[in-house]
């Protein structure tokens, strides 16, 4: 905790300040949120299946030992909650990429190094997995009719991945920097989040996995198995979410809400 934020807390007066600044940012959050909303939604009144032509991408690790990543988990509270999360000394894990829509997903893909060891993303790993995987793998479809989706993390929106996107999509990318800017603070909006990072870790340590060989191999067949009619189903429930979040001018979900 900074000094600064330290000095806040501690006087009445800062605590006030501190308050202030934070419900300003939950609305702008919310705003963001709101106005992406309205676009979609407008969209899907000219194109009913709009939903359906949105690729969702993003990442997960995958602990050996088990562990959930909580990197998603916000808590939205003005004071302290007092949660603490334990996490592995020297975890072992897998950083797993995948994209997913209606007509299926792409991926896993799982970041290495060149000597073939599990690294985690950056923003030149990120961009050489667009270039080497996720572009080829797009000629299995009418790239013409898809948009595409990543959030705002710092190795998504390097300029050069952009201009690579921008490429691929034209005006159909949905990200920061992007025609269309995807609002931050939106895992409940992230078919990924809501549902297949938690699907997939449900599925994989059934078995125990004692290694990354073998914990790959699970997340690999748990992905492959997923049916269409799931995924139909998943993105259904997107336009649900839609509903609620501009019925709630923007603001988080407060809870998981999925229903197969």
């Amino acid at each position: 905790m900074s000094l600064q934020l330290v000095r806040h807390l501690k006087n009445p007066d800062g605590c006030s300040v501190f308050r202030n600044n934070l419900v300003a940012l939950h609305f702008k959050y919310d705003q963001a949120r709101r106005r992406f909303v309205e676009w979609a939604q407008n969209e899907i009144v000219v194109v009913p299946d709009f939903h359906k032509r949105i690729l969702f991408s993003d990442e997960a690790h995958f602990w050996l030992n088990g562990y959930v990543n909580k990197q998603n988990c916000r808590i939205w509270n003005e004071a302290n909650p007092q949660v603490y999360v334990e996490t592995p000394l020297h975890p072992e894990k897998l950083t797993v990429w995948c994209a997913l829509w209606a007509g299926g997903i792409i991926g896993p893909y799982f970041f290495k190094n060149d000597e073939g060891h599990n690294v985690t993303v950056n923003g030149d790993r990120y961009r050489a997995m667009v270039t080497n995987f996720f572009i080829p793998e797009l000629n299995n479809h009418d790239v013409q009719e898809l948009w595409f989706q990543q959030d705002d993390a710092t190795c998504h929106t390097a300029r050069a991945t952009i201009y690579l996107l921008k490429d691929t999509f034209g005006d159909r990318l949905i990200s920061r920097f992007g025609p269309v800017n995807w609002p931050p603070k939106s895992c409940d909006l992230t078919p990924l989040d809501y549902f297949l990072w938690g699907y997939v870790k449900s599925l994989v340590y059934a078995d125990k996995p004692q290694t990354l060989d073998h914990l790959e191999d699970n997340i690999r067949r748990v992905i492959a198995d997923i049916r269409p009619q799931m995924l139909g189903k998943v993105i259904e429930n997107w336009t649900s979410r839609l509903d609620y979040i501009r019925a709630s001018r923007g603001s988080p979900m407060p809870e998981i809400v999925f229903k197969m």
